[in-house]
């Protein structure tokens, strides 16, 4: 670190680390502005390769091509029958399906079937087959308009409605949803960022420079992940490239946040502002670096994951936080001392100023702890308890499609209501079996005893020795009802001698998806907090204060999806939430809270030395408490900003991580840490050698620093 500081701060060192960065810029916009191409937004593409739907896309492309989707294009007149008119017109746009193309021009729609008139006489179904390809993803939105645009014409059929659903309509709406909207988010989090630094240092110009160094890291991590997604096989989805966003930002805006305060502090001890900065990195260098080792080491756990969304996240996110830990530990210190202290105006800190944070609100705070600080953290514990309660309410078996979103139904939302009236819930997404075939017969009959599916036929004839078999789901394709349905077929194929027979389709993504996230969760999430004690007790050469803390992350962690869960059922009036939930709220809030955790007990650490535990932890609160607030407002905002996407897991990944971090900061790490310091003393420390340290009378108020 003292090497590395040297050259950064070096007269002509601070000069080479921003032409680099800038290098780096120039390098990375191109390939930056090609990751949303890179992305891969199809479910089947997040399963484990041994799940057995994942087993049948792989098997079933001999028959059917895995990058088609059907769309279902629904027609009805709110309850009355439908007329020769309207039969002429769904007959003339089921031809006109057939001239839709992708945005450059190329053919997308490969089969057309139908209309076919419900059994009630009251709607019709046309199944649009549409090619995606490997890369076309972002193409499907504006395909799907397209056809929405041809069944919505009047065309002699006034008073038909028409909407676009199924499988190619839902991701044609989640398409659109993900098409353009990282720029905006990233415009809605910077602005956030902005303002919330603007309160924090009241200065005009000083919150440009953690901004800039976010922007600048931002854009090399999302040309390196883009890289790793074209080269090397790594999965990036439209959420995880939005959190990366965020992430960023909060994260990035944190350890600068860290680092500035201390500079400012050391600005006020030192005539020359390299002399300051060398000392504000050689004394806050190690903790920021041990924050962001801790979040990325915390990601990675992801990699044990069997759901591909999730084992991709961890490595696209730990990308970003590498990344921005190296702008803010080189580019942004560099910028500080080439800016000097005129950034902090109209507050400099003067050569020898007084240290405002030795009589500020924290140091207030710290002494009334200080006072009873056994029960301060029991009763702080008990009310955290009683929050997370309300995570016994939490669903998450599993979040249907048509209510992923929130706000304004989608037409695809619509099309579905309608869709169900009138037809066979699975209509458009088939259940689809592949056997061997020689058994094609017998499993065909099993399929056909199933309750719940019907229409169960061969499909082509046999190829490379499999049969491909389709039903038609009676149940909703994302319900419990349907789910239950593919587990029974699954017995019912499975029990046929020699048939080797494997259940795919939609639903079976969708239910192969839940148990995937069910077994994640049991298996990451002790990973995590092993790693994360693991690193606490290597950084604080203990085993007392490592446990304690990560106790605390847990209760604040329960706590914060108690309320959400709450919040969820009752304000929201969300259905549920997706099952890949409480692992990634998990692993966001534990991390990040470690963060919290580090900024404090290592400043805590430190004075200990000098001035004992107890009065250790009143000048540790007091000269952290503002800037671990501040840091977790700006990380709380930044996750907020993920409520402006209409969809309803990203929102609540989003409010659940908010929430979390300003439970965290304001209460959890300055209110019930520092009172479990102050509680248990200089065994907080044990086994290490400043555990013998006897203890100082304990201060009612905070001590010089």
């Amino acid at each position: 670190m003292d090497r590395v500081t040297a050259f950064v701060l070096g007269r002509r060192g601070k000069w080479v680390v921003l032409a680099v960065w800038v290098l780096i810029l120039v390098v990375s916009a191109p390939l930056a502005g090609k990751l949303t191409g890179a992305q891969d937004n199809e479910a089947s593409s997040w399963l484990p390769k041994d799940a057995e739907s994942t087993q049948v896309v792989e098997l079933s492309e001999r028959f059917v091509p895995s990058d088609v989707l059907p769309a279902v294009v629904v027609y009805d007149r709110g309850g009355a029958a439908i007329t020769g008119a309207d039969r002429a017109k769904a007959a003339a746009d089921a031809r006109r399906f057939t001239t839709v193309r992708d945005e450059d021009g190329a053919k997308i729609v490969t089969k057309v079937q139908g209309p076919i008139t419900s059994r009630d006489g009251q709607s019709l179904q046309t199944i649009v087959d549409i090619k995606v390809g490997e890369e076309g993803w972002e193409k499907l939105g504006p395909a799907v308009e397209d056809m929405r645009d041809i069944a919505q014409r009047d065309g002699g059929a006034a008073g038909l409605e028409a909407h676009v659903t199924g499988p190619g309509g839902y991701s044609g709406d989640f398409a659109q949803v993900f098409s353009g909207f990282d720029a905006t988010l990233l415009y809605i989090t910077a602005v956030i960022v902005v303002v919330i630094l603007l309160i924090t240092y009241r200065s005009p110009s000083l919150w440009a420079v953690p901004l800039i160094c976010v922007f600048f890291s931002l854009t090399a991590a999302q040309a390196l992940i883009y890289l790793l997604a074209e080269h090397a096989g790594l999965t990036v989805n439209g959420q995880s490239a939005f959190i990366l966003i965020v992430l960023m930002f909060g994260a990035g805006t944190d350890y600068a946040l860290l680092l500035i305060a201390r500079y400012r502090e050391e600005l006020r001890r030192h005539a020359d502002r390299h002399t300051a900065m060398a000392m504000a990195l050689h004394r806050a260098g190690p903790a920021i670096l041990a924050s962001g080792t801790t979040v990325a080491l915390s990601l990675l756990c992801l990699l044990i994951a069997t759901l591909n969304s999730s084992k991709s996240m961890g490595p696209v996110m730990a990308i970003g936080i590498v990344v921005v830990l190296a702008s803010m530990l080189t580019l942004l210190p560099a910028l500080l001392v080439i800016c000097g202290r005129w950034l902090f105006w109209p507050r400099l800190p003067h050569h020898g100023s007084p240290e405002p944070t030795e009589r500020g609100a924290w140091a207030r705070i710290g002494g009334a702890i200080a006072r009873r600080p056994r029960i301060t953290w029991v009763v702080t514990a008990l009310v955290l308890g009683v929050m997370a309660i309300g995570m016994t309410g939490l669903k998450t078996e599993y979040l249907a499609q048509r209510d992923a979103f929130w706000g304004d139904k989608p037409d695809s939302e619509i099309g579905e209501e309608v869709l169900v009236k009138h037809f066979p819930a699975g209509a458009g997404a088939p259940v689809q079996v592949v056997a061997s075939a020689g058994s094609a017969q017998p499993v065909t009959s099993a399929l056909d005893s199933v309750p719940k599916i019907s229409d169960v036929r061969q499909v082509g004839p046999p190829r490379d020795g499999l049969a491909y078999i389709e039903g038609t789901l009676d149940a909703p394709p994302d319900a419990r009802e349907g789910f239950d349905a593919i587990e029974q077929a699954r017995d019912a194929v499975h029990a046929v001698p020699g048939a080797n027979a494997k259940v795919g389709g939609t639903t079976a993504v969708t239910l192969d998806i839940n148990d995937a996230a069910s077994r994640d969760q049991n298996v990451v999430i002790p990973l995590v907090l092993l790693v994360v004690l693991i690193i606490l007790a290597a950084l604080l050469r203990a085993l007392v204060a490592p446990l304690i803390l990560v106790a605390t992350v847990v209760l604040s962690f329960a706590a914060a999806l108690g309320v959400s869960a709450l919040v969820f059922d009752h304000v929201f009036g969300f259905a549920g939430a997706d099952p890949q939930f409480p692992l990634w709220a998990f692993v966001f809030l534990v991390a990040l809270g470690t963060d919290y955790n580090i900024f404090l007990m290592t400043r805590v650490h430190e004075e200990a030395k000098q001035h004992g535990t107890r009065r250790g932890a009143l000048i540790g609160l007091a000269a952290t408490g503002a800037v671990i607030t501040s840091a977790g407002t700006v990380l709380a905002g930044t996750f907020a900003a993920l409520g402006s996407l209409p969809l309803v897991f990203v929102t609540e990944l989003g409010f659940a991580v908010a929430f979390g971090v300003l439970l965290d900061t304001f209460i959890v790490r300055s209110v019930l840490v520092s009172a479990l310091t102050m509680d248990v003393g200089r065994w907080m420390w044990w086994p290490s050698g400043l555990a013998r340290v006897s203890e100082p009378v304990k201060p009612t108020r905070t001590p010089p620093a």
